[in-house]
């Protein structure tokens, strides 16, 4: 796996809008002075600000400001504006090789999960599964998440083991059991969009991480069972849930529960399963390196990270 160098003080931070555009006036352009004020210089792609509709712009214009941005010697780190929906649009836009020739941290979530697996896929690439640059001068006050993201770009160390914040609510072993291999996963719609095209996910041998927001029960189901169908429960060494914020139940007096739902898709592939990961679209969160070993550990519900995501 590629991994790039880690963050310091005083890199430059690329901010692109490679999915949905920015709805809040001024919302980029405070991003960018908060960044400032960490220490950090930014250069601004030209889709961080653009809109095309519901997308920052054309595919053409997203694609080639990511490209560009890898390319560019000058940019240390890549941080998307935030989530939506676009990247799927331009997966066969990008340049996997200049990805490859050029590894950088690169940090995201929700939507861009699509990116995560692609770069993983195509270019061998170690991601991050962190906050969107509009939400951290809203995220960063809490101390979690901005300890949760800078020890792992920052640091060229295994982060160890992934703990959740005080209060948040408890984990639940589904499948007992244990379980090694590279992390992989995000976002459950996008996961299960990739099924079927050249940038499906790989869940061989791997530990699969999924998250979602705003689906139904009867919506998760379906894709839980997409997954299921296409083998990716059987090939995985095991699966860790993380935040399913907003995923209420469509019928209240004859639904099922995301439990029920979880227990009834994933669990009998038999593999070691828990839930309750403080991951996705939740804050506080936790950082997630793609691409690097793990162990989990689903009777104590832990998730321990084995190796650097980032190089000195």
């Amino acid at each position: 796996m590629l991994k790039g160098k880690r963050l310091r003080q005083g890199d430059t931070i690329g901010v692109i809008g490679p999915s949905g555009a920015v709805r809040t006036e001024g919302a980029v352009d405070a991003a960018v002075e908060y960044m400032k004020e960490l220490g950090f210089n930014v250069k601004l792609g030209e889709s961080a600000n653009a809109r095309y509709g519901y997308l920052s712009g054309t595919d053409e214009l997203r694609a080639r400001d990511l490209n560009a941005m890898f390319a560019d010697p000058q940019v240390d780190a890549i941080v998307c504006t935030r989530g939506g929906y676009g990247t799927m649009r331009m997966l066969d836009m990008l340049d996997y090789e200049t990805i490859r020739r050029n590894p950088k941290i690169f940090v995201g979530f929700s939507d861009i999960t699509a990116l995560h697996i692609a770069f993983l896929e195509k270019s061998g690439l170690v991601t991050f599964h962190g906050p969107m640059a509009t939400r951290w001068k809203d995220e960063f006050p809490d101390g979690f998440t901005k300890d949760a993201l800078y020890r792992a770009v920052m640091e060229p160390a295994p982060l160890g083991e992934l703990v959740n914040a005080p209060g948040y609510h408890a984990r639940a072993t589904v499948n007992p059991g244990c379980a090694e291999g590279m992390l992989v996963g995000g976002n459950l719609s996008l996961i299960a969009g990739t099924i079927g095209t050249p940038y499906e996910i790989d869940t061989k041998d791997r530990i699969l991480f999924i998250e979602e927001i705003g689906e139904r029960t009867y919506c998760v189901d379906r894709m839980l069972t997409q997954l299921r169908l296409a083998g990716k429960f059987d090939d995985c060494a095991g699966i860790v849930f993380g935040d399913f914020n907003d995923c209420p139940v469509e019928y209240p007096d004859f639904g099922l529960t995301l439990e029920e739902v979880i227990r009834d898709i994933a669990a009998p592939c038999g593999k070691p399963i828990f839930t309750g990961l403080q991951a996705g679209h939740v804050t506080p969160k936790l950082t997630l390196p793609f691409g690097v070993r793990c162990c989990m550990d689903a009777d104590a519900c832990t998730l321990t990270i084995l190796e650097a995501a980032v190089t000195e």
